[in-house]
């Protein structure tokens, strides 16, 4: 088994098909999605593939270490991880293929319209896990 982190990103990644902001979203078609993720995550857990998921919130700070006895650093002139990550789900799986079968499946959850979002999903192995793209 190998885990696998599946990134869903606000934006920073290839545009998806039903590209309509979620927040534009009406109440309805936002509990469907939220719905799917859910199913989704059940379905994995009962197969054993589950790990963790969460959704994030668009709020947040960068910061990093500015020396010894100086206060930390807060945000910066780059692109800010809660301007683009939105959530989360580890998978732990046989083969990466299978990562990328879950992915494509996760990635037709309900938006605008209760169409299928199509939105692209970064599939990142864990670092040190043994099965990869390349095996």
């Amino acid at each position: 088994m190998a885990k696998y982190l599946l990134l869903k990103h606000y934006r920073g990644a290839p545009e998806a098909v039903n590209d309509v902001p979620m927040d534009q979203w009406e109440p309805d078609e936002v509990t469907a999605h939220i719905q799917y993720m859910n199913d989704f995550a059940a379905r994995l857990e009962s197969t054993g593939e589950f790990v963790d998921s969460q959704a994030l919130s668009p709020e947040g700070t960068f910061v990093r270490y500015d020396g010894e006895g100086r206060p930390p650093v807060t945000d910066g002139p780059f692109a800010e991880t809660k301007d683009l990550i939105a959530g989360w789900m580890v998978i732990d799986v046989e083969t990466y293929e299978r990562a990328l079968e879950l992915a494509g499946e996760l990635s037709a959850a309900p938006g605008a319209g209760g169409k299928p979002i199509h939105e692209w999903l970064e599939v990142r192995p864990f670092h040190g896990e043994h099965a990869s793209a390349t095996e």
